[in-house]
């Protein structure tokens, strides 16, 4: 059977331009107008595509998807209202640097503003969030304008690795096929990026040479962005302390991976011998609100930030931004560097090593709350397996912990929302072969319930969700917990269970009350199964704030 394609030619451009720059992964959202390019892309076998009915989900499925293969994936909608659902997720993708490609179809311009059903303003939807945005035109004299406009967003994407838009209003009618290719659109090369440091180096190494106090922090970073040797080299300069987050994906015993752990019990003497002279950054967002404030209140002389695209003045004193992918960077500059005596990493090292301590005496004495569920779930999660987490208090209980480093770790860090962490997490799992747990906090699960609502979740796929009744990270932040009403409208409170979402998506569920039930749940949460797993744990809503900031007295 001959293959079949839209009978629009601009429809056929959109799908084999996509084909041309090998962009394989596709996400469709149900609708009509959107129906010329469901039949390009579903049509095609080259093409690996997904249904996926709520358009929010979709788009963070795919994102998820993107994430993990460093590719662009595509995500298709009907006009109208469907669009915007998209925005959480193309925000998301802007901040963290993931190549997301959203093809909206619309209404021809006519159509617009007169009163005509599912239109909206579609050009330029997303201009504050976008590396780009292409607004087709449905004439075909306007081929070679829409081939180039398609071009610069699908290489746009590639090359920057972010969200582009394509917006593409089709006329009717929509369903007629043909065997046929109407069109041969040019593929412009994607440009190849010179990944080398441009400028004499001979100013920043005197720099660092005359640095006795070098902190380097580490934001979102996926795996294996720096090479062992740098890795070992950096943990064996004695001037050298690194500070690394969980979404850091950078382990050497050497490292402090427990930032909060290290800073939060500190006296304003000790913050003083923790100011460096250059602090060094690189990686996307930082967790870790306790390390913002103390760089913004002890500057260090010197801030360099290390990136291909953006450098973030995080800290309000950055000084020189080195466009260029970190590995190159630490290969370039340090051959060059000299060694400086100092006591700076083995001072803070040792006080590291007293915090552990501390730290596994403090677990072992408090009661059943969220920090000891932790302990028991991160000490079962299997090697090798990528741990997506949700974000609020979930990636921030995680931050207290040393993983183990075969752990590939993610989380929508770039805005922050909890609005497509479990969408994102089963797109991960859809794209990966790893095994991937999901550990999710009750509003953000309970948000996103959508991200379920698909069938492509793979039998491997683990979702922990502790749920502690409500919003407990707004307990644990400053505020007066007295406040009328808190309970509604900051903590929303709720006796919401995850048990009937989980009949309604065919996953199997299962339920720990107590310390002794998420042990025995553990010990086979992750044996071959059938299907993908849920285990709720319940923890108590009022316990967990105390518990928490007791902790940081107790690691001093």
């Amino acid at each position: 059977m001959p293959m079949m394609y839209s009978k629009i030619p601009l429809a056929q451009t959109i799908t084999q331009l996509c084909f041309l720059k090998e962009i394989r992964h596709i996400v469709i959202c149900p609708g009509s107008r959107n129906a010329p390019l469901t039949i390009g892309f579903s049509e095609n076998p080259y093409f690996q595509v997904y249904s996926i009915v709520d358009e929010r989900a979709a788009a963070f499925f795919a994102m998820g998807m993107a994430q993990q293969t460093g590719n662009p994936t595509v995500v298709v909608c009907t006009s109208g209202s469907a669009v915007l659902n998209f925005y959480p997720a193309v925000a998301e993708a802007f901040y963290s640097d993931i190549p997301l490609i959203v093809i909206s179809a619309d209404r021809p311009a006519n159509f617009i503003d007169i009163g005509d059903g599912q239109t909206i303003r579609q050009e330029n939807i997303f201009e504050k969030h976008i590396l780009y945005s292409a607004n087709l035109k449905p004439e075909e004299s306007h081929q070679n304008y829409n081939e180039i406009k398609i071009n610069s967003a699908l290489n746009t994407s590639i090359e920057l690795k972010g969200p582009v838009h394509i917006n593409v209003p089709f006329e009717e009618p929509l369903y007629e096929k043909t065997n046929q290719l109407l069109v041969a659109p040019q593929n412009v090369p994607v440009k190849n990026s010179a990944d080398v440091i441009d400028e004499a180096l001979s100013e920043w190494v005197d720099v660092w040479n005359g640095s006795g106090r070098k902190l380097i922090l580490i934001g979102v970073l996926p795996p294996n962005a720096l090479e062992q040797h740098l890795i070992n080299e950096l943990a064996n300069d004695e001037s050298v302390l690194v500070l690394t987050e969980t979404t850091s994906n950078l382990h050497h015993e050497n490292f402090i991976c427990s930032i909060d752990q290290l800073i939060a019990p500190l006296t304003e003497d000790q913050l003083e011998a923790l100011q460096p002279d250059l602090l060094v950054t690189f990686g996307g967002m930082v967790i870790s609100k306790k390390i913002k404030a103390f760089l913004r209140t002890f500057p260090a002389k010197q801030h360099w930030h290390i990136d291909e695209k953006k450098a973030y003045d995080t800290y309000f004193y950055l000084s020189k931004h080195f466009k260029v992918r970190p590995q190159i960077f630490f290969e370039t500059l340090l051959p060059k560097t000299q060694s400086k005596s100092s006591f700076y990493q083995q001072n803070w090292l040792s006080i590291k090593k007293e915090r552990e301590t501390k730290h596994r005496e403090y677990l072992k004495k408090i009661s059943f709350s969220d920090l000891k569920v932790f302990e028991h779930i991160l000490n079962e999660v299997p090697k090798n397996t990528i741990l997506q987490l949700s974000n609020s208090a979930i990636v921030r209980y995680a931050q207290l912990f040393t993983l183990d480093e075969s752990l590939h770790v993610f989380c929508n860090r770039g805005t922050s929302g909890i609005d497509g962490s479990t969408s994102t997490a089963v797109g991960a799992a859809v794209a990966h072969k790893r095994a991937v747990t999901f550990i999710s906090g009750d509003l953000s699960f309970f948000y996103d319930a959508n991200g379920l609502w698909n069938n492509y979740i793979p039998n491997n796929f683990r979702i922990i969700l502790i749920n502690n009744s409500g919003g407990g990270i707004f307990r644990i932040l400053p505020g007066d917990k007295n406040t009328p009403n808190f309970d509604t409208y900051f903590e929303t409170v709720h006796n919401l269970t995850a048990k009937q979402l989980c009949e309604m998506h065919q996953i199997e569920y299962r339920l720990a009350v107590n310390e002794n039930e998420v042990t025995t749940q553990l010990k086979t949460f992750y044996s071959e199964s059938s299907g993908p797993i849920l285990l709720e744990i319940k923890t108590p809503r009022t316990a967990n704030d105390t518990i928490l900031l007791n902790y940081f007295n107790e690691v001093k």
